[in-house]
C-alpha cells in the first residue's frame, strides 16, 4: 500500500546540497538579454529553449501563475531567468523555469492539472513539445482564466478571469513587455562544467534552491538521462519506493542514478557523493544508445528479481526509503549481470533482504561516514555475502 508523502520521504545521509569549486580556475562568460514575452514563448515552441520535462514537475497553481501574468501584464519587475548555454541555439532553464512555464500555458489558454503533471513532463520529454490534441484534453488541462480574487470584499480585479484571448487592450504590453535573461556558458576548462553546477546552487540560496538532481538534469541532458525518469515511471520501482507518483525534486531518480554510477564506477569512487554522481552523470552523456538500451533492462530484470519483496523491503529503521540499502542489493544484485553484459536471473529471497539490515557489518557502516570509500565497499560486499536468489520456473 502506498504511502502518504512526507516531507522527507526517503533516509539519504550522503546528501549534499553544495560543493565548493575553486572558482579561479574556470572561465565563466555571462551575458544580459532583454528577451520580451512573446520572443521567450516563440523561443520555447521553437526549441531553442529547452523546459525538459525531466528537470523538475511544474508546482506552481493557478493563483501564484495568475500573479506573475498580473505582475507582467501592468509592468511590475519579476525575478530574472538563467539560460545555460549548451550549444548554439539551445539554451536550458536553470533558474525561471515555473515562471516560463507559466507564460507558456497561459499563452496556451491551458493550466495543468496538478494530478497529471508527471504524465505531461513524459510527454514534454518524449514529443519536445505539447501536442495540441493533449493541450486540448480536459484530462491534462483546465482552461487558464486569471484567478485574481482579492482577499478584500468587493474589491474587483479588473483582469480576474482574462484570458490570453480576451486580455484586449493589454495583450500588447504584456506579450512585449520585456524579461531580464541571462546567459551563462562556462568558456574554459572545455567538457567540465562542474562550475556551473555552483554557480546555479549559488543562484538559488536565500529562495528555494534547486536540489542537486534538478541541476544534473539540466547539465547533463542526454539519452540516458532520459531513461533515467522513464525508469522512475515504472510501475514495480514506484512499489519499492512506497510513492505512486515520483518526487517533485527527482529525489527517486537520483538514488536510480546512484545505483548505476555504484555498479558501473564504484571501485573509482572517491568522496565526495555529489562529485560523484556529477562526474558519472558527465560521462554517461557519452553512452550510446546500445548501451543505454542494455541498462535500462538490467533495471528492469532488477525490478523483476525485487518481485516476491514486501513493499517494506528499502524501508529503514525510520520506516523511510534507504539509499544505502538500495545502492548495496541493487550493486550486488546486478554486478555479475552486468560483467557479463546480461540480465539478472533469479528471484530475491526476502529473507535475505531482512538479514542484511540485521546484519552488524552492515549496520555498522551504515551509521556514519556513509558516504566513506571504506563504508560503502563494506556494505557492497555484506550485501554480495547475505542477498541470495532463487531460481524460477
Amino acid at each position: 500500500m502506498a504511502r502518504t508523502r512526507s516531507k522527507e520521504w526517503y533516509s539519504d545521509p550522503d546528501d549534499e546540497t553544495t560543493l565548493d569549486y575553486p572558482f579561479h580556475d574556470y572561465d565563466i562568460i555571462s551575458s544580459p538579454n532583454d528577451f520580451n514575452v512573446i520572443t521567450l514563448f516563440d523561443f520555447i515552441e521553437r526549441g531553442a529553449i529547452q523546459i525538459p520535462s525531466f528537470q523538475r514537475n511544474y508546482v506552481w497553481d493557478i493563483r501564484r501563475a495568475s500573479k506573475l501574468i498580473e505582475s507582467l501584464i501592468i509592468g511590475l519587475p519579476i525575478p530574472q531567468i538563467f539560460l545555460y548555454e549548451q550549444a548554439r541555439n539551445q539554451l536550458s532553464v536553470i533558474d525561471g523555469q515555473q515562471r516560463l512555464m507559466s507564460i507558456y500555458y497561459f499563452m496556451k489558454k491551458r493550466f495543468p492539472r496538478k494530478e497529471k503533471r508527471s504524465e505531461i513532463r513524459t510527454i514534454l520529454n518524449d514529443k519536445g513539445q505539447l501536442p495540441e490534441n493533449v493541450l486540448n484534453d480536459d484530462e491534462y488541462f483546465i482552461n487558464f482564466n486569471l484567478s485574481l480574487n482579492p482577499q478584500i470584499p468587493n474589491l474587483k480585479n479588473k483582469f480576474n478571469n482574462l484570458n490570453y484571448s480576451t486580455l484586449d487592450d493589454y495583450k500588447s504590453a504584456f506579450e512585449l513587455r520585456p524579461i531580464r535573461s541571462f546567459i551563462v556558458k562556462q568558456g574554459s576548462p572545455i567538457n567540465d562544467d562542474s562550475a556551473i553546477y555552483e554557480i546555479f546552487h549559488r543562484l538559488n540560496s536565500g529562495g528555494v534552491n534547486l536540489r542537486p538532481q534538478e541541476i544534473r538534469a539540466s547539465l547533463y541532458h542526454s539519452e540516458f538521462y532520459e531513461m533515467l525518469y522513464r525508469l522512475n515511471t515504472e510501475l514495480d520501482w514506484r512499489r519499492l519506493t512506497g510513492f505512486p507518483s515520483p518526487d517533485l525534486h527527482a529525489k527517486d531518480v537520483e538514488f536510480i542514478l546512484r545505483g548505476f554510477a555504484m555498479l558501473v564506477h564504484g571501485d573509482q569512487y572517491i568522496s565526495s557523493m555529489l562529485k560523484f554522481i556529477n562526474d558519472f552523470s558527465r560521462l554517461a552523456k557519452t553512452y550510446v544508445t546500445e548501451e543505454v538500451v542494455y541498462l535500462k533492462e538490467l533495471f528492469i530484470s532488477f525490478l523483476v528479481s525485487c518481485s516476491q519483496l514486501q513493499d517494506n523491503a528499502f524501508l529503514g529503521t525510520t520506516q523511510r526509503f534507504s539509499i544505502t540499502i538500495f545502492e548495496s542489493v541493487f550493486v550486488a544484485t546486478c554486478s555479475d549481470a552486468f560483467s557479463k553484459r546480461e540480465p539478472v536471473r533469479g528471484i530475491i529471497d526476502p529473507e535475505s533482504i531482512e538479514s542484511l539490515k540485521e546484519d552488524t557489518e552492515f549496520k555498522e557502516a551504515s551509521e556514519r561516514a556513509t558516504a566513506s570509500k571504506s563504508n560503502i565497499s563494506q556494505r557492497i560486499s555484506r550485501a554480495k555475502t547475505i542477498i541470495r536468489r532463487f531460481e524460477t520456473t
